[in-house]
């Protein structure tokens, strides 16, 4: 299976943390936060990684070229322009030949969560998509139905919802997504024109139509250390 990293994020959350650096670089217990998503995804038999790379590009490109992870790594450059999630899996198209899994993987993410029992999941729901979802507090939600698939997004802050399929949407169970999930290589023939896009929007609009499916993660560890108290958390435990 191949991988890709999303680190091209400005990391405001984390504020002076990235004043000079990238999220990506981020260090946490002697590891930056890229080092520890390489680790995680080449312990768990992934072949190749694509990262795709934008604030503070020049700092992650020098940090992949001055180390050697044992696997193969491709940069994807958004340095002239950020393209979102959406956008940005898309400019990575050209490193994803074949009809493989991929996997999806946010670089601020710490997980244990078994990455071949999600696969395994995914091919066997032969879902288009196939998204790591927590029961935890949030503000953003993703609404899943009995049969675990996807029929919209609510965000409990503001109200504001997005319906993909509405007979299920009221009854259907609130998840917080994980910050990893897998498609299939056939997505990229479903995005849309423009260059620049939310993958959320994008497979809320595909889940109309195709299989979005929920996998539920109840592993041990999950941090999303974007998030400043998370960081200093992160740190207590891998000091």
């Amino acid at each position: 299976m191949k991988a890709m990293i999303f680190a091209a994020g400005l990391g405001t959350r984390l504020n002076n943390e990235t004043s000079g650096k990238p999220k990506a670089l981020v260090d946490v217990g002697g590891k930056t936060l890229l080092e520890r998503a390489i680790e995680k995804l080449k312990s768990e038999g992934v072949s190749e990684i694509v990262i795709n790379v934008h604030h503070f590009s020049n700092l992650v490109i020098s940090f992949l070229r001055k180390n050697d992870f044992g696997i193969k790594i491709h940069i994807s450059d958004e340095t002239e322009k950020l393209l979102d999630t959406g956008g940005g899996l898309k400019k990575a198209e050209v490193y994803f030949k074949g009809n493989e899994p991929i996997l999806i993987y946010n670089a601020d993410i710490i997980s244990n969560l078994d990455l071949n029992l999600l696969l395994k999941d995914h091919l066997k729901t032969k879902a288009l998509v196939t998204l790591a979802v927590r029961n935890r507090e949030t503000q953003r939600y993703f609404k899943f139905d009995q049969n675990k698939q996807l029929v919209g997004w609510i965000n409990k802050k503001t109200g504001e919802a997005k319906i993909s399929r509405r007979e299920n949407f009221e009854n259907a169970v609130e998840m917080a997504y994980s910050g990893i999930h897998i498609v299939q290589s056939e997505i990229f023939s479903l995005m849309p024109e423009i260059d620049r896009f939310s993958i959320t929007d994008f497979y809320l609009e595909l889940a109309k139509t195709q299989s979005i499916n929920g996998y539920f993660d109840n592993s041990e560890l999950w941090m999303d250390v974007g998030k400043p108290e998370q960081l200093e958390e992160a740190r207590s435990l891998f000091s």
